[in-house]
């Protein structure tokens, strides 16, 4: 399993692990790298079948790639962006000696809406994005990103960063995609919340129009970790509010409760 690429740089003894969201690719968290590279080692994931791990035959599945990644790395707050927050989520369950912190950064133990659960996207959403891939790959693509820009107080900042890191470097490959989005679509981690071990953070964008603040909030006192609410923020924060990001995980890479 030594094709999944991780890239680790930066210095100190607090360890972060990053995983970006469907679609993306490690290199999406530059501007947060920027900010913590000199207090803390990040380890930068390309999950299968984005960016550098393209050919990587560890499966997307949660359970496969919080195993994998974990035999890679040191113990370590992990982060989760968006899909990315489901495997650091699994990753907390089954590895609880090896994830000391978790963030939840605009991620959802479930992502689509159900009779139980509003705070979410219609599963028609996703299901057309799947539909569409084989037929218009980049135009799929671009509206996913314009969904993700949309709402936050600097949308087309957060839309360019997001194309840019999207279609200049490593586009991510179809099989991977779709499997992505069944992922998004079928799973659902609620029930386990109350297992969680390790203190955790979540952090919500209040103007996200993928990953509602009103589910994260409620995951949050399901499991007793701390809810932060970043108010001009879209579904990725980390680019704009960068500063709002590190503060929320301040507690976190201090090692203390959250």
């Amino acid at each position: 399993m030594s094709d999944l690429h991780i890239h680790s740089e930066g210095r100190g003894d607090a360890h972060l692990v990053l995983l970006h969201g469907w679609a993306m690719h490690s290199g999406v968290f530059a501007p947060l790298v920027e900010a913590l590279r000199d207090r803390c080692t990040l380890h930068m994931v390309d999950l299968p079948g984005h960016g550098r791990s393209s050919d990587s035959q560890v499966p997307l599945q949660p359970a496969a790639c919080a195993r994998a990644i974990a035999e890679r790395v040191p113990p370590a707050v992990w982060l989760g962006w968006s899909m990315g927050g489901l495997h650091a989520l699994q990753a907390a369950l089954d590895f609880p000696t090896q994830v000391r912190g978790l963030a939840m950064l605009c991620a959802s133990p479930r992502f689509v809406r159900d009779d139980d659960w509003p705070h979410a996207v219609s599963p028609e959403i996703l299901r057309d994005f799947s539909r569409d891939l084989e037929t218009d790959y980049e135009g799929t693509l671009e509206r996913f990103l314009a969904l993700e820009a949309l709402g936050s107080d600097c949308a087309q900042a957060d839309l360019r960063e997001l194309r840019a890191d999207t279609f200049n470097a490593h586009p991510p490959d179809v099989r991977a995609l779709v499997e992505g989005l069944d992922l998004l679509e079928h799973m659902d981690l609620r029930n386990r919340l109350h297992e969680l071990q390790a203190p955790s953070a979540w952090i919500a964008g209040r103007r996200d129009r993928l990953i509602p603040w009103q589910a994260m909030k409620w995951a949050a006192g399901q499991c007793g970790g701390t809810f932060t609410c970043i108010g001009g923020g879209g579904h990725a924060p980390f680019i704009g509010h960068v500063g709002e990001v590190v503060a929320a995980l301040e507690p976190l890479l201090r090692g203390g409760p959250a």
